[in-house]
């Protein structure tokens, strides 16, 4: 299931529930249409705003039974993101529908308005304080959403933002308890947002309390600090017997400073002989990952969450030929994979794997790449360049020509993914099933 599947059907329930609120069990009063458009507005898209805000925080979980569905943890994150997205979107159309009372007046006068519709008995007394809460929490989701989508805004700076998130998501709950209509409540709307926000509340205070992904959180500490050119670190870790196993191609969140919190980074090493031991190749791409290679020790300790992800290999011969195409530090699962197959006597289906990086001859992991491809017969060995740009002619050349290759892994920038598929539809080779990481958490 892709995201758009998903984020389409949580709210065409939202919408079903509402209209049949609407339509059905609560018919629409002898009002004006103005009116009625404005009011049934404001209600719809106040069940967008607080059902998608209900979601992200349950997907803040990083609930491990969703990789499945939707394809890993990567995927689960960028529903989160879109969610979050389409949240602040729904609350910016909710503020402006309420804000529309004042121009409606002057338009079409107050003949035809429509009583207000009766709340919880028990929230009566709690209108004021929930329209201020939700005027103001729709302020900080706008200025939030602009940091979120502003690249350049610090990622530190932008995590302390985000941690605001649960208080702003509890404050929703209140507005929407007090200022929903009460017939709500007994009606499928109602069924929907109770158990929504009430997982979305208990997922707020978890976050709050520091508690997300604590039952899959390992401590170990910092076996070695290697630092190597380009800008990539290479950091061992020990966690000990008690890290349940990985598969080649999955990452983690690291948390080598609690002030800084879980980053995620692929784990660069197969499942080995020595359990526990994991590791990663970082790439100084921000402050906080140009700072590793200064602030890093041995000995140090170290939290990893995980394993999450689904970027797997087939494993079996029969999954026929496959191709690989890694970008920069994208190279970093198919690490993994190599060595994952080398354990295993070089077994798998042939492969064909593209290293796109910026300069050949001064990128130090062109060599360790190609000394796994040579140690194993059947993983051909194709870097490109500024002087050799890899094309989708390219990659539709060989066994993708002949119909052979059925899948083709992609880890690397989206520009470059978005280029490639357009050119293989362009030449005709669209049917190949095109797998990608979303590793994009902000």
């Amino acid at each position: 299931m892709n995201t758009r599947t998903a984020l389409g059907g949580f709210l065409l329930a939202l919408t079903g529930a509402w209209a049949i609120d609407a339509f059905l069990l609560q018919p629409p009063s002898a009002a004006g249409w103005p009116w009625l458009l404005r009011q049934q507005t404001l209600y719809l898209t106040g069940v967008w705003a607080i059902g998608l805000m209900s979601l992200i925080m349950l997907l803040a979980l990083r609930p491990a039974w969703l990789e499945g569905p939707l394809g890993g943890m990567d995927k689960v994150y960028r529903l989160h993101k879109w969610a979050g997205i389409f949240a602040v979107g729904a609350s910016g159309a909710h503020w402006l529908a309420k804000l529309s009372s004042t121009p409606l007046k002057a338009l079409a006068g107050t003949d035809g308005r429509p009583a207000r519709d009766a709340v919880l008995a028990v929230m009566e007394g709690s209108r004021g304080l929930a329209k201020d809460l939700g005027e103001w929490t729709i302020y900080a989701l706008l200025i939030m959403l602009a940091i979120t989508l502003w690249r350049r805004f610090p990622y530190h700076a932008w995590r302390l933002a985000h941690r605001a998130m649960p208080v702003a998501f509890l404050a929703l709950v209140l507005h929407t308890l007090a200022l929903a209509p009460a017939y709500y409540w007994t009606g499928p709307t109602g069924l929907l947002l109770v158990p929504l926000m009430a997982g979305g509340a208990v997922a707020a205070l978890l976050s709050l309390a520091g508690r997300v992904g604590q039952r899959r959180r390992v401590m170990g500490r910092v076996v070695s600090v290697v630092s190597q050119p380009g800008g990539i670190v290479d950091v061992t870790c020990d966690l000990g017997p008690q890290w349940p196993g990985h598969r080649a191609g999955q990452f983690a969140f690291v948390t080598f400073d609690r002030g800084e919190g879980a980053h995620p980074f692929t784990i660069a090493s197969a499942p080995g002989a020595t359990p526990g031991r994991l590791h990663f190749k970082i790439k100084a791409l921000g402050d906080y990952t140009r700072r590793l290679a200064d602030t890093l020790t041995p000995g140090q300790a170290v939290a990893v969450e995980g394993p999450y992800g689904r970027f797997e290999q087939p494993q079996q011969a029969s999954a026929g030929p496959q191709v690989w195409v890694a970008g920069g530090i994208g190279i970093t699962p198919f690490l993994a994979w190599l060595e994952d197959r080398q354990a295993r006597a070089g077994d798998g289906a042939p492969v064909w794997l593209h290293y796109c990086v910026r300069d050949a001859q001064a990128e130090p992991m062109v060599d360790a790449v190609a000394q796994r491809c040579q140690a194993l017969g059947n993983v051909t060995l194709q870097v490109h360049d500024a002087r050799h740009r890899l094309t989708a002619a390219d990659l539709a050349q060989g066994a993708v020509a002949a119909g052979r290759v059925a899948d083709i892994w992609f880890c690397g920038p989206a520009g470059l993914s978005a280029s490639l598929r357009r050119g293989l539809r362009r030449l005709g080779q669209g049917g190949v099933r095109w797998h990608q990481e979303a590793f994009d958490m902000r």
